[in-house]
C-alpha cells in the first residue's frame, strides 16, 4: 500500500535534500540487483533518518538489520567524530556488497558491520546506545524492542520501521503472523510506562521511542 499518491511523493522528495551520489548508486543497484528492493530505505526515509540522526548527533548508534546499507549510511551522517555505528544482519549472502559500499563512504572507520544472529548478538554489547534503529525480522521485533530498550541510555531513542505494515494494522481481517504481531505490538508501545512515543506515517510507517 502506498500511504500517499505517487505525484505527492515524488514531489516530497523532490523538496528534500538530495541523496548523496553512493546513496543512489545502491538504490540504483538494490532495485537492479537484489531481492525484496522494497525493503531499502530509500531517498526521503533515508533523508528524515539522516536528519533524526544529525539532530541527535550520537556517539553509539546500533542497528538491527543492515540490507544493503543504505539506512546504516542515512544514519552515520548523524555521528559524531568519534562516534561508532554497529550493524547487525543475518544475510550472508550480501556480505561482500555491503562492505564494498562501507568501504566506499566517508564512514568506513566509524562503521562495525557483523554478520549473525542479533538476538544472541545484542544481550553481550558492553555498550550504551543513543540511536538504535530496528528494521528486520518482524517476529523478532517484540524481542528486539526489550533488548534495545537494555541497552538504550535514558534520554536515548528507538526507530522501528514498517510499524503500519502496508496499512494491515488498522483491520483485523488480516490475521498473518506479521499482521498480527505489529498490531500487538504498537499497541504495547502506545501503553508503555518506559517511553515517549509518535508514530509518524511516514512510508511504511516509522515508530518514534524516547526511553525516559
Amino acid at each position: 500500500m502506498e500511504f500517499i499518491s505517487a505525484q505527492l511523493q515524488a514531489y516530497v522528495t523532490q523538496h528534500s535534500s538530495e541523496e548523496s551520489a553512493l546513496l543512489a548508486k545502491i538504490n540504483r543497484e538494490t532495485h537492479l540487483e537484489v531481492l525484496q528492493p522494497r525493503m531499502l530505505s530509500g531517498h526521503f526515509q533515508g533523508r528524515v533518518l539522516s536528519m533524526l540522526s544529525q539532530l541527535l548527533q550520537p556517539t553509539n548508534i546500533l542497528e538491527i538489520g543492515t540490507y544493503t546499507g543504505y539506512s546504516a549510511l542515512c544514519l552515520a551522517e548523524g555521528l559524531r567524530p568519534d562516534g561508532k555505528l554497529l550493524t547487525i544482519d543475518v544475510n550472508e549472502e550480501l556480505e561482500m556488497r555491503v562492505r564494498g559500499y562501507f568501504a566506499a563512504s566517508a564512514f568506513a572507520a566509524q562503521i562495525d558491520y557483523q554478520i549473525g544472529d542479533a538476538a544472541q548478538l545484542i544481550p553481550s554489547l558492553a555498550i550504551s546506545f543513543d540511536l538504535i534503529f530496528i528494521d528486520a525480522d518482524k517476529q523478532q521485533y517484540p524481542l528486539y524492542y526489550e533488548q534495545a530498550l537494555e541497552k538504550l541510555r535514558p534520554g536515548g531513542f528507538i526507530l522501528i520501521d514498517n510499524v503500519l505494515w502496508s496499512g494491515k494494522v488498522l483491520d483485523d481481517k488480516h490475521q498473518d503472523k506479521d499482521s498480527v504481531l505489529l498490531r500487538e505490538l504498537n499497541l504495547k508501545i502506545s501503553q508503555d510506562p518506559r517511553v515517549e512515543r509518535v508514530l509518524l506515517p511516514i512510508r511504511d510507517g516509522l515508530y518514534l521511542i524516547r526511553k525516559k
